[in-house]
């Protein structure tokens, strides 16, 4: 058997050089550290405050996909892998080795020994094929573990600590997966229990941190794990975490978390918008920042809206966003106009730019090539009906609403109303779901591109409700070579076929930035663009 390529190939190199780049870190105030720089030597002890936008309702980790969640739970679990955010790497975890046979079906994991859960029981090949048999009974909320692990025929015990991962067809995305909080392992008490327990009650993990008390939409409180031991291997620190307390606390008005920040109440706070920027310059703050791989932020349609169903009015839509404006107005400094349903950031991003620059004139043309003609009010109709569309949105980011208003002024320019639908967070996946909506404002972070299969391929969840096609095809094939080139190529059609086909709308890339007090230190992204805080500390 052979290992899996580990992301070093030419095309690899080329993609994680785009990586590094989209790291940043500006400090705002002059003569003092950014976080994670200097401040002499690491200490242990003391409470990290963090203040986050929103509450998923949820602390399981296989069943969260919203960064300011992701925040907390990721510190519970461990995953078999971790990924370099630096090179893309994948690398040792929970597995100390693993095998790949060569047609990428069979996947063998060497788990480390001596590994425990916080209620002391240890972590073997039997705990592993728990948690992957049971991610299919997560339910709605389960869709991203569900996704990685599609296809799946086996999860066997080879030996105590040794597990082989079979699926019916080649699957080159499997080991990234590994190293996600979607697949981070759970003990086996934990899964047991109903998914709507774990998410209310939360669950037991192997990780650095664990859930003292969670009081939904108000806070989550994780104590340091005594012992850990068994850490990432791309981590600093050995043994346990430096902290001894992390309370994330949610806030949702972005102005209050800035003034949070200054004022000290908090130490770091997340999703930074334009408007907080200056608010925070001059002080004893600084912000990091980096591009998320994966799906960009856009109109997530419902391909089987009557008045979506036709590609004229949805090609129309692509044309008539000025992403420009909206990346330059609106979200944080050095955010990206997309240039394709992928982040630049993500592995074989394909740019497609001339395919979504803002060309009103063109919107305009197909709209009237569509049958809808322009009334007294500016707003186009047809057969007695308002060209109208519905977007739901949820206030998990302080950029959210200011974007959409854009959009709905650059819309209505073109004779399309626009209606925006605030939802809570937590009734988002559910609305999705059940397909009651005619589109989503959103994006899926994550630092492989079968996330277009996940999201699109009619074999799987779907989200958009695009109707059977070659892209199927496409997607399923990039998801069983071996062959890095080969992929990389059919990914590159999928990108082209879901933006021609315009099954959604791409508008911005998502560029997550966080406040950070200069005290903080070692508070770093992970390829995912969510944060580890076992190597942070407070001096």
């Amino acid at each position: 058997m052979r290992a899996l390529p580990d992301f070093r190939s030419p095309r690899w190199t080329a993609v994680t050089a785009l990586v590094t780049t989209g790291v940043l870190l500006a400090a705002c105030a002059s003569g003092t550290d950014g976080p994670g720089a200097g401040g002499g030597k690491p200490r242990s002890g003391g409470t990290l405050t963090f203040a986050v936008g929103s509450d998923a309702g949820c602390v399981d980790p296989q069943q969260v996909g919203s960064n300011d969640t992701i925040y907390s739970v990721r510190q519970v679990v461990d995953s078999l892998t971790d990924q370099d955010p630096r090179t893309g790497k994948i690398v040792p975890w929970l597995a100390e080795r693993w095998d790949v046979n060569a047609d990428t079906t069979a996947f063998t994991f060497h788990l480390r020994s001596g590994v425990t859960f916080s209620d002391g029981s240890p972590l073997t090949a039997q705990v592993v094929k728990d948690n992957f048999d049971a991610v299919p009974e997560l339910g709605v909320l389960g869709t991203l573990a569900q996704g990685y692990l599609s296809g799946v025929k086996s999860t066997e015990v080879v030996g105590p600590l040794t597990v082989k991962v079979t699926f019916r067809q080649p699957n080159a995305q499997f080991l990234q997966a590994t190293s996600t909080h979607s697949l981070g392992i759970e003990s086996s008490a934990s899964v047991k229990r109903s998914p709507q327990r774990k998410c209310s009650d939360g669950v037991v993990g192997s990780g650095p941190f664990v859930l003292k008390r969670y009081v939904q939409n108000q806070s989550v409180t994780l104590d340091k794990r005594p012992g850990y031991a068994w850490g990432s291997s791309r981590w600093d620190k050995k043994g346990e975490a430096y902290l001894d307390r992390l309370v994330f606390k949610v806030v949702p008005e972005a102005g209050v978390r800035a003034g949070s920040l200054r004022s000290g109440q908090v130490d770091a706070i997340g999703s930074v918008g334009r408007a907080d920027e200056a608010a925070l310059k001059g002080g004893q703050a600084a912000f990091l920042r980096r591009a998320n791989p994966g799906i960009v932020f856009g109109l997530g349609f419902n391909n089987t809206r009557p008045v979506l169903k036709d590609a004229r009015v949805r090609r129309a839509i692509l044309a008539a966003v000025d992403r420009e404006q909206i990346a330059g107005t609106v979200f944080p400094t050095g955010t990206r106009a997309a240039t394709s349903v992928l982040s630049h950031t993500t592995p074989d991003y394909t740019s497609l730019a001339p395919e979504l620059a803002f060309d009103a004139a063109k919107a305009k043309s197909l709209l009237e090539e569509a049958g809808w003609r322009t009334g007294a009010d500016g707003i186009r109709s047809k057969d007695g009906r308002k060209l109208r569309l519905t977007v739901d949105w949820v206030p998990n980011a302080a950029t959210n609403q200011p974007a959409l208003e854009l959009v709905q002024q650059q819309l209505k320019a073109v004779g399309v109303q626009v209606v925006l639908k605030q939802l809570q967070l937590p009734q988002l996946t559910p609305i999705q779901q059940s397909g009651a909506y005619d589109a989503i404002w959103g994006n899926i972070t994550r630092a492989d591109p079968d996330i277009l299969r996940s999201s699109f391929s009619t074999k799987l969840a779907n989200f958009y409700r695009v109707p059977p096609s070659g892209l199927d095809t496409t997607l399923a094939a990039q998801a069983a070579t071996a062959d890095p080139a080969e992929r990389g190529r059919l990914v590159a059609r999928a990108q082209r076929s879901i933006v021609r086909e315009a099954y959604n709308a791409p508008v911005v890339e998502l560029q997550t930035q966080l406040g950070v007090s200069t005290k903080v230190h070692g508070l770093a992204f992970d390829a995912s663009s969510r944060i580890q805080l076992h190597d942070t500390w407070i001096g």
